[in-house]
């Protein structure tokens, strides 16, 4: 049985790294169309949502919690 040259494994792991790369650049470009207040309004509402507090609206810009 013939061993597989080290030439395929080593352009099998670069085809594999260069999917990887497209599929995060392809991901991260779904999200720059956002404007950042618009992203952190809508992760405020997710995270209200996942804990149960309903879907308040997020803190003011700037505003300090009283611990």
């Amino acid at each position: 049985m013939r061993r597989p040259s080290w030439k395929l494994i080593g352009l099998a792991g670069l085809a594999g790294v260069a999917a990887t790369g497209v599929v995060v650049a392809r991901n991260r470009r779904e999200h720059r169309h956002y404007d950042p207040d618009e992203l952190r309004e809508k992760l405020h509402r997710r995270l209200a949502e996942a804990t149960g507090e309903g879907a308040e609206s997020p803190p003011a810009k700037g505003a300090e919690t009283a611990s």
